[in-house]
């Protein structure tokens, strides 16, 4: 069964209306005990206490002013992890005085969604009270999990606040998405992680703790707009400080507690597709620094090497081609040599391929001759095979007239032989480009 919470008042009515084993009951939105996380023991009460996030909770922010009027719609919270999605809705209903119910999307089923939302509608009616449903990663609900929450949503039995760290417009229902206002998170500026930073130190379960400035600088940098890892990095150097002279932490202890950089991706979300993107642009723009930046980024980040070998396969004719036609050559081979070789050592011939192509002239007339032989399938339809061209290697072919008239290229001493090859009505499709071999494989064909 799926784990939920309820915030705000009537906790212990709220208890017994839901059996405990689906249930956690909570007094509020931060969560207090000495034994938890810190960034649980930090979490906001109030709009006020969040930190970031000022264009939607600042004093003229759409989230602020939808409180303040008493007149909540659903939303999806869209953000990278750490941004504040969970704390934000948790925030929201308490503003709000709201209950909330929390279901996460990992674990949850049709019947647990139905369940919320029955409930929700029994609250509302028997105490006027709105029922916040907080699903958290809303994008891995499938469709009819989705559309199991439509018709409460429109109806206003329950508001619903969705949180995903991926593009909505890909992952949530179109129908569900409609009828939700959708609020982009972004990562916290640095000014307001060392507000957290401030606050994290200043935590009674630290009591003793300081941090050197450059300790200071190694967890904002590591957590990279991630409240929840800067929060996390901290609670854990503070652990390694515990019994030192000074009860200092030092940038060592923040690289310990940090075993290695966070760098945050995600195989199948935005943040993926941006910098697979930006990879093939800097091998097509021509810039090898940057191509070997997004390689070695991604690679570390975890993503599929061969992913990344079929991308240079494909720039290799896409968008060099006969420019440079070892290009081609080079990148299978690169892929070969991941097969072969595999990570770490492939990770050579990868790099050596990714410069290659970086450095290597540009052309795109492969491309554009594909696009023109599409075109000309399209008009010609089924146009008939030139009879001259037409298989001859059977009985009686010659009395169809198959075969009759064909030159044999060979037996001209120029190699070529000026005869009809395509369909009547053909237009040139492959035209080549200025650079690298290209105008030179093309002469020959011109001199004719």
């Amino acid at each position: 069964m799926p784990e939920a919470q309820l915030f705000g008042g009537d906790d212990d009515r709220a208890s017994e209306e839901t059996p405990p084993a689906t249930r956690r009951v909570m007094s509020g939105a931060g969560a207090g005990s000495a034994t938890a996380p810190l960034a649980a023991r930090l979490r906001p009460r109030t709009l006020d206490e969040v930190v970031g996030q000022r264009h939607l909770i600042g004093p003229e922010g759409p989230i602020r002013r939808t409180i303040a009027s008493g007149r909540l719609s659903s939303m999806v919270l869209w953000g990278p992890p750490g941004t504040g999605k969970t704390t934000l809705a948790g925030v929201i209903a308490a503003e709000a005085n709201a209950e909330m119910i929390v279901l996460s999307a990992v674990t949850a089923g049709v019947k647990d969604v139905r369940a919320a939302v029955v409930e929700g509608r029994e609250r509302l009616r028997r105490t006027q009270r709105r029922t916040i449903l907080f699903v958290d990663e809303i994008h891995r609900f499938n469709k009819s999990q989705q559309d199991a929450l439509l018709p409460s949503v429109e109806a206003g039995d329950v508001v619903l606040i969705g949180a995903t760290t991926e593009n909505p417009s890909f992952e949530v229902n179109a129908a569900l998405l409609s009828r939700s206002i959708l609020y982009r998170l972004a990562p916290l500026e640095e000014d307001d992680l060392s507000v957290l930073l401030d606050r994290g130190l200043a935590d009674p379960g630290l009591e003793g703790v300081t941090a050197t400035d450059e300790a200071r600088a190694a967890l904002l940098h590591a957590a990279d707009g991630d409240a929840r890892v800067l929060l996390t990095g901290l609670d854990a150097a503070a652990a390694l400080s515990v019994g030192t002279e000074d009860g200092r932490i030092t940038p060592e202890m923040v690289q310990s507690a940090l075993a290695q950089p966070h760098l945050r991706y995600d195989k199948a979300g935005d943040n993926h597709y941006d910098q697979v993107s930006a990879f093939i642009k800097s091998m097509r723009g021509s810039d090898p620094d940057a191509a070997m930046y997004w390689l070695t980024r991604m690679l570390a980040e975890g993503e599929d090497p061969r992913f990344l070998a079929r991308r240079m396969v494909i720039l290799a004719s896409e968008d060099i081609g006969l420019a440079h036609p070892q290009a081609l050559a080079v990148s299978v081979a690169a892929f070969q040599a991941l097969d072969r070789v595999g990570l770490p050592e492939a990770r050579f011939a990868l790099s050596q391929a990714c410069i290659h192509l970086a450095l290597a002239p540009k052309s795109n007339a492969v491309t554009r001759a594909m696009a023109r032989a599409d075109a000309e399938v399209e008009r010609l339809g089924n146009a008939p095979v030139p009879a001259s061209l037409r298989d001859a290697h059977y009985k009686g072919a010659k009395r169809l007239g198959h075969g009759v008239g064909y030159a044999y290229p060979h037996d001209d001493e120029r190699g070529w032989v000026d005869q009809q090859y395509g369909p009547d009505g053909l237009r040139r499709i492959y035209e080549p480009g200025d650079h690298g071999a290209e105008p030179t494989l093309n002469s020959w064909r011109d001199s004719r």
